[in-house]
């Protein structure tokens, strides 16, 4: 009688012998994510107990009729409704975003061009650099009392050159239309130490050969400027737009210290007119709603040029 053998084949394993176990780095590979997401698990759950619980609270806040000091009755999204039914809403709104593309061009233009400059064989670059540095440097009250006394009264420096030139004496920050310049001229002298070094350390990285065979070939500097220098410093460049936005829009200071959002709110920003909202009128919702749509704004525009860095290349 013929003996039938009772062995059940294994799994084939990658060469057929049937090996049944599985390969080692599947396993190591899953206890090292583990144990990555074990370590990273505090630091995540700080941050919700740090950032998620004002928002939410904020959130909910937007959606009732309190204020400081009462939680109020649930409304829903009548508060949204109330802000952009708002002309002082709508007024804040136009002026913010003249500030914001003026702020952020002329600090990017005028940063870029320095950047050039110290680019070149300047004599002493680098003290000149420290020099430019100071107004990001110096704190921003000290800042701000420096150009209150060049522009606010008839006997400050400004307007006594106006008059010494012939222009009258201006009250710089007593009409909206020069407060609104003078706001805006504050708000680049502040943010143009940035833009240099944004730009400059993106400049660091390009090899001056390729300058030397543009002019080799003829190019003009308008030329080099458009078809090299931009492109080669582009991502940086929307990157810079997007940090300096954010820092633009949420510049709550510069104008509070200044002007206060006046005259007759011709410099009112949307955050100065969310703090007036809260503290002032002590209408919590309207704030923390104009607030919100202040932050969807900033991630819609970052979104955008979050992609054009992307495809940004050379």
């Amino acid at each position: 009688m013929t003996a039938v053998s009772t062995t059940l084949p294994g799994p084939a394993g990658p060469s057929g012998t049937g090996d049944a176990h599985p390969p080692t780095g599947n396993r190591q590979a899953r206890q090292m994510r583990r144990t990555l997401g074990l370590l990273v698990l505090p630091s995540v759950l700080m941050l919700l107990l740090i950032n998620g619980y004002p928002l939410v609270y904020a959130i909910m806040q937007s959606l009732r009729d309190g204020t400081l000091i009462v939680t109020g009755d649930f409304v829903g999204l009548q508060n949204y409704q109330d802000v952009l039914a708002d002309p002082a809403f709508w007024r804040a709104v136009r002026f913010t975003v003249v500030f914001v593309v003026v702020s952020v061009l002329g600090s990017w233009a005028i940063g870029l061009g320095l950047a050039l400059l110290l680019r070149s064989d300047l004599p002493g670059r680098n003290g000149f650099k420290v020099l430019l540095l100071l107004p990001w440097v110096v704190p921003i009250v000290v800042s701000a009392t420096a150009w209150n006394w060049l522009t606010a009264t008839p006997e400050s420096p400004l307007p006594v050159l106006a008059g010494f030139l012939g222009l009258g004496s201006p009250l710089f920050l007593g009409d909206p239309v020069l407060a609104k310049v003078v706001v805006c001229a504050f708000e680049i002298w502040v943010n143009f130490p940035f833009m240099m070094l944004m730009n400059s350390a993106a400049l660091a990285s390009v090899d001056d050969s390729v300058y030397e065979a543009a002019r080799m070939d003829g190019a003009t500097p308008a030329q080099q400027l458009r078809y090299i220098t931009l492109p080669l410093v582009a991502r940086s460049t929307y990157i810079s737009w997007i940090l300096m936005t954010i820092f633009v829009v949420n510049d709550f200071p510069t104008i509070y210290l200044l002007t206060g959002g006046g005259p007759v709110d011709s410099t009112t920003t949307l955050v100065i007119l969310a703090y007036r909202t809260v503290f002032e009128n002590y209408q919590v919702g309207p704030g923390v709603a104009i607030a919100f749509l202040m932050s969807l704004t900033l991630i819609v525009v970052s979104v955008v040029l979050y992609r054009q860095v992307r495809k940004a290349h050379v």
